[in-house]
């Protein structure tokens, strides 16, 4: 069994660290939009914007992280970006307790949390190649994908309830303090972290470095003949998922009357199925093999969004939000750990946090794109029908995926040159 494996106690201490960020962002599922839209009174077109702006600026202001994080020691880069993260979402609750709290605060604290989530994502996953064995990559990366989903199902709920209770903005201030937490998981691994081998020896030459490094993320998954097509199918699927997130919010707790809690257990509860997924992934991979996975589970999770442009007030609409959120969500938690550890196995080690680092600044840019396009729609059209042409396009992303099967690459790629 997957979650009998022992892989080490630096492992389950960045395990536990990545649970209590977790469970603190899900306790405060939507809560931006919440708090938009019950505090502010914002409709769709500002909600859009303020999912859609804070990833996009994020995005740009987290060009440089890549190549930074890479020639640094990633265990730092982690709690000094989870104390970052803490600071900018405690101040959300501190405005409104003044009266302060305002539609502009609220996006300089997504983009700085965007930002940061991108460097830490990099630092994270550049850490977790040289913590465990390639052989265990797969195992590991199955026990955040469980980890993430058992949040999600628990987390949306109690914050629903905790919305009801004292309102949106309490779910921020949990979501805050569980990155403290998590802070203190990174800081207690312990160890000895080994100096990154190679770094920029002269000022011209870290310049360029934080200038083009990241380039050298993309230009290595562009010539990758396995991740270049997984690389555009992941940003297509995710940008057109999450496009449709504020809009639902918008749709349910307003038009339709579905209550905080009802909101939140409609994405809750579904994910019961990413959590039997992820435990699945591993048995799936050993018997049809990692390729064969792969496409399964890519198509699979495409076809069911669709569904949610017919959603009804009552208990009729909910019963169908959280069918077609527990097929989504099922297909998702066999397909991303999967995809996640032969990511991580296919690119080199001194390439990891710039790889990872292009592909969250293309994934949050193009999501931030898709997001403020779909709330320009919905206000033309209404958030039911952009809900439902986001569903057709996802139709149409499987023929981005690596169909022709790619032979593993014989060399790799030259460093750049900055970064001899």
């Amino acid at each position: 069994m997957v979650a009998r494996r022992a892989l080490g106690r630096r492992f389950g201490w960045l395990w536990a660290a990545y649970a209590a960020s977790t469970f603190g962002s899900w306790l405060a599922f939507d809560a931006f939009a919440l708090i938009a839209v019950l505090v502010l009174h914002a409709g769709s077109a500002e909600v859009s914007a303020l999912a859609a702006a804070g990833a996009a600026v994020g995005a740009v202001v987290a060009v440089p992280f890549g190549p930074w994080v890479e020639f640094r020691r990633k265990r730092p880069v982690m709690v000094g970006t989870d104390l970052v993260r803490f600071a900018a979402l405690m101040s959300v609750p501190l405005a409104f307790a003044f009266g302060t709290l305002g539609f502009a605060q609220l996006l300089v604290v997504s983009v700085v949390v965007a930002a940061a989530d991108i460097a830490f994502g990099a630092a994270s996953g550049a850490y977790l190649k040289g913590l465990v064995a390639p052989e265990d990559l797969l195992v590991a990366s199955s026990r955040f994908e469980s980890t993430t989903w058992t949040a999600t199902v628990l987390g949306p709920p109690a914050g629903g309830v905790m919305v009801g209770l004292f309102g949106p903005v309490v779910t921020v201030a949990a979501d805050a303090v569980g990155y403290l937490l998590s802070a203190a998981g990174i800081r207690a691994i312990g160890g000895t972290e080994p100096e990154p081998s190679r770094r920029p020896v002269r000022a011209e030459s870290s310049a360029r470095l934080r200038a083009g490094g990241l380039f050298d993320g993309w230009r290595f998954v562009l010539a990758d003949p396995a991740l270049r097509p997984l690389f555009f199918n992941t940003v297509l699927v995710n940008a057109l998922i999450m496009a449709v997130s504020p809009l639902m919010a918008v749709l349910m707790l307003g038009p339709l009357g579905f209550a905080p809690w009802q909101y939140g257990l409609a994405f809750a509860g579904p994910c019961l199925g990413g959590l039997v997924g992820s435990r699945l992934a591993r048995p799936l991979v050993d018997r049809f093999g990692r390729r064969g996975v792969l496409l399964t589970a890519g198509v699979l999770r495409v076809c069911w969004p669709v569904g949610l442009a017919f959603v009804r007030p009552g208990l009729p609409g909910l019963v169908l939000v959280m069918a077609v959120e527990l097929a989504l969500i099922t297909c998702c938690g066999v397909f991303n750990p999967v995809f996640a550890a032969h990511r991580l196995e296919r690119t080199p080690p001194d390439r990891v946090a710039r790889t990872l680092s292009a592909w969250s600044v293309t994934n949050k840019a193009v999501t931030a794109a898709v997001t403020a396009s779909w709330g320009l729609l919905a206000a033309v059209t209404g958030p039911r029908t952009a809900i439902g042409i986001a569903g057709l396009l996802l139709l149409v992303t499987p023929l981005l995926l690596p169909w022709r099967e790619r032979a593993p690459k014989s060399e790799p790629l030259p460093a750049p040159a900055d970064a001899a």
